[in-house]
């Protein structure tokens, strides 16, 4: 079992590359971040998540909030489903980050009524919305898996974690709405 993280813990300054070969620093150095750790690159589930996202971006960007998104899903596979987020997307398919943070992977990913209900509305989010044609269907492919478990931090510009979620299951993930709230409470942009 991986080593979860908790408000208080901190994390080392992160250089990354984004599916769009831009680079990224986990956390940022103004405002707070938001990591997502999502499953695999046509997970129906994690389209119907993001998309809502997506929609709500500029209201978290004006928080001060930025929004970084990893995928156990090579940067290929994801180009075709996430390249048009508003948002950074970085592949993790060797699961370096998702080790780090303590994301865990687990057949109750599956189990749970919510998770299959959001499956089939993801499903049919994911077709009307994808970014290229040629990645067809929500099948993972190698080293990918239908078993991850979602995870949600928020962390300051000085690597302290304010807030986690660990999932317990493939649906159990912070809203927009939940995420705002947490960072309200937590004095929202004001204090920084």
């Amino acid at each position: 079992m991986a080593t979860r993280l908790s408000s208080g813990a901190t994390v080392p300054v992160r250089r990354l590359k984004a599916i769009n070969g831009q680079p990224v620093q986990v956390p940022a150095t103004t405002g707070r971040t938001h990591v997502q750790f999502r499953r695999f690159a046509g997970c129906p589930i994690c389209h119907l998540h993001l998309r809502s996202f997506a929609e709500r971006y500029q209201e978290v960007a004006d928080a001060g909030i930025s929004e970084v998104v990893f995928f156990h899903s090579p940067a290929e596979e994801l180009r075709g489903y996430q390249s048009l987020l508003p948002f950074t997307v970085v592949a993790d398919p060797d699961k370096e980050q998702y080790r780090a943070f303590g994301v865990e992977k687990g057949l109750r990913a599956l189990t749970h009524p919510r998770a299959w209900q959001s499956a089939f509305r993801g499903y049919a989010a994911a077709r009307r919305h994808r970014n290229d044609p040629d990645y067809a269907g929500v099948g993972s492919t190698d080293g990918t898996t239908h078993l991850g478990l979602p995870a949600d931090f928020l962390i300051d510009p000085d690597g302290t974690v304010v807030a986690a979620h660990y999932g317990r299951h493939a649906d159990d993930q912070w809203s927009v709405e939940q995420l705002l709230d947490i960072d309200r409470s937590l004095g929202g942009k004001k204090s920084r």
